[in-house]
């Protein structure tokens, strides 16, 4: 019974004791966020460097869009069919063939006017994604932003044949408005 209290004693002072210390401070870090990307200038029309550069394996939206480490990226400079335009689905494949198993590495460039990450991506042994697919012949140069960086890579009868980007580079929007409705027409 005497050992009983004697263990209850101890057991209480060292409560007592470990209240009575000051609890040792946390040093925090300092966190300071990362520079914002510049907006893209429409008067220079080229993007400025913005120097963050992401890598991982790329996750592949459409023609001219990846999702790399949970950041959606837009290939610099270049214009690919929508989904559900024609080579559309061609384009995401072709850009899907290009990243398979491989670690891209994107540096990022600029915002978009609609604020998506616009980035140069590039593969492990350097080739630019961007230029690969004007090469492939399922991607346009868009010299508004690339400042025609990529129109020597384009394949002859390309802008012909994905005439929808080219409408939409050009401004005439109208050419997509008048498509959709014919393809909403064939659905219904």
């Amino acid at each position: 019974m005497e050992l009983i209290l004697v263990i209850i004693i101890i057991g209480l002072l060292c409560l007592i004791l470990r209240s009575l210390r000051k609890p040792k401070r946390r040093i925090q870090e300092q966190y300071t966020p990362p520079p914002a990307p510049r907006p893209f200038n429409a008067k220079a029309r080229i993007a400025t460097p913005v120097r963050k550069i992401i890598q991982g394996r790329a996750y592949v939206v459409d023609g001219d869009t990846v999702i790399i480490q949970k950041t959606q990226i837009r290939l610099f400079g270049v214009d690919a069919p929508e989904m559900n335009h024609p080579y559309g689905i061609k384009a995401k494949w072709a850009l899907f063939n290009l990243c398979k198993g491989e670690v891209i590495r994107a540096e990022i460039t600029d915002l978009d006017h609609y604020g998506r990450t616009v980035a140069i991506c590039r593969l492990p042994d350097g080739r630019d994604l961007a230029a690969e697919m004007v090469k492939c012949g399922l991607a346009i140069d868009w010299p508004k932003y690339s400042g025609g960086k990529y129109t020597p890579f384009e394949v002859k009868d390309a802008r012909r044949k994905m005439w929808l980007a080219d409408a939409r580079q050009k401004g005439r929007m109208y050419v997509w408005d008048h498509y959709e409705a014919r393809q909403a027409a064939k659905s219904a």
